[in-house]
């Protein structure tokens, strides 16, 4: 007999090594997917635990003192100037009583009912 391997040995060796690398790449997809599970599991349970949005925003101006705008609570402006704070419904009213000008993109003071025409 050869020292060299026969055909079908070859071909037995070959189908073994490619399952044991089906195998590992399988396991590493698993633990991709688990991952992308966990990932997806935490931003969900982030979203469930953040609070609902405030109803009404007072917008501070620059010095933090002044309010420069009243605005719905999910309004878009609001949380882009960064400056603006929750309020309840009765300093909302009281501010725009007071002049302060309502948020042209969310219109406040017609959603309270204060003005009947944006």
């Amino acid at each position: 007999m050869s020292d060299q391997p026969s055909r079908l040995e070859l071909l037995r060796f070959a189908r073994r090594v490619v399952v044991q690398q089906a195998t590992a790449a399988v396991r590493q997809l698993d633990g991709w997917i688990a991952d992308e599970e966990r990932r997806e599991a935490e931003r969900r349970r982030g979203e469930e635990m953040r609070p609902p949005p405030p109803d009404w925003l007072l917008q501070y101006g620059l010095n933090r003192k002044n309010v420069d705008a009243v605005h719905a609570g999910d309004c878009w402006a609001a949380t882009k100037s960064g400056r603006a704070r929750p309020a309840s419904r009765e300093q909302v009213v009281e501010a725009l009583r007071h002049g302060v000008p309502a948020c042209v993109h969310c219109r406040p003071d017609t959603a309270l009912g204060l003005l009947d025409n944006p």
